[in-house]
């Protein structure tokens, strides 16, 4: 099989695409002919700085594809199923940058009926963390469903993101009335599709004005904001949230440092909660995966320049390319082809 592997980390140069043996699933695992495998930002950070411990790393936390083996003691999953990925490298050398990946069942998801490759290639990582930052905080609720959001109002910080998009479509599933800050019209447009009520261009007057234009919108206050940048965004978030509200942190954009000023903070028993995947408590990745199942089942969950993502695909030999394209900030979600569906 064709896979993209590195040896050493550094800059994009360093994968390579090579010939592999099949993998065998073992007890508990099945095999995916990956179809489409979805590109991260954590794909090129832990490229570029971290190996753990592996000789050789097959990139690709999402993917999706069919099951085409199983190994023992397997239930729930049978040869021809249409799958994605959850956390696929995570702990392990060899990822979806693949065109086979064998996978631990508590891995792997059943595609619901007409969702797309490109849809479930799309969902892991995006979408899992947008759903903990979603359910993260004391006023809401631990799961997602219609309604289960009714009332509360959600800030989402970078909605023309892929998180920052499964965040505004989660949201707006569940019932919220979801708020976004982006930088430009044509982001705005974006977030608009995906399902945001009101957008705030945070460009335009500095962070008193975006609190403003954030506080018009929502008089009483947010829940809760979804945060992706909080070193440069924690004086808005401090004003526009209300009481008890929870800061949701899934990213170090724009700085690694945060301040926190007491007073302003204790004063409104505002929590922070601080979100990455890969340290996750095992139960909330599967709530979350429940919950992600549903929304797509549903029609909630969708991908593409409709729905506020566009798609930049990229064959699996361009794998470098597609990296670079995400550490340069490439709007939508970039997916590796990696066999015909």
């Amino acid at each position: 099989m064709r896979a993209v592997v590195y040896r050493e980390t550094g800059p994009s140069s360093v994968l390579e695409l090579v010939e592999r043996e099949l993998p065998e699933p073992g007890p508990g695992e099945v095999r995916i002919r990956l179809v489409r495998s979805g590109v991260n930002p954590t794909d090129w950070k832990f490229r570029a700085g971290m190996m753990a411990g592996h000789d050789e790393v097959t990139p690709g936390q999402d993917g999706a594809g069919v099951v085409d083996a199983i190994g023992p003691d397997v239930l729930g999953f049978g040869v021809g199923d249409r799958v994605w990925t959850v956390l696929a490298q995570h702990g392990r050398p060899y990822g979806t940058a693949a065109e086979y990946t064998v996978q631990p069942t508590d891995r792997v998801v059943h595609l619901p009926i007409g969702a797309s490759y490109d849809l479930g290639a799309s969902l892991g990582v995006p979408a899992v963390t947008a759903h903990r930052a979603l359910t993260s905080g004391w006023r809401g609720p631990t799961r997602l469903a219609p309604g289960a959001m009714e009332g509360m109002t959600v800030l989402v910080a970078g909605g023309a993101g892929a998180v920052g998009n499964a965040a505004i479509q989660l949201a707006r599933w569940a019932g919220a009335t979801v708020v976004t800050t982006v930088s430009s019209d044509e982001k705005g447009a974006l977030a608009v599709a995906a399902g945001a009520h009101h957008t705030v261009n945070y460009t335009v007057g500095g962070a008193g004005h975006t609190a403003d234009a954030v506080l018009a919108f929502a008089p009483d206050g947010v829940d809760l904001v979804v945060e992706v940048a909080p070193a440069q965004n924690n004086a808005v978030d401090l004003a526009v949230l209300r009481t008890h509200g929870t800061v949701a942190i899934y990213a170090n954009n724009g700085g690694d440092e945060l301040v926190v000023p007491l007073r302003e903070t204790f004063s409104k028993n505002l929590r922070y909660q601080f979100i990455i995947l890969y340290t996750l408590d095992p139960s909330l990745v599967a709530a979350a995966v429940e919950d992600v199942y549903a929304a797509v089942e549903m029609g909630a969950l969708a991908v593409g320049e409709d729905a506020g993502v566009p798609l930049h695909h990229y064959p699996l030999a361009e794998a470098a390319a597609a990296q670079d394209a995400v550490e340069g900030g490439v709007v939508g979600k970039v997916l590796l082809d990696v066999s015909e569906e």
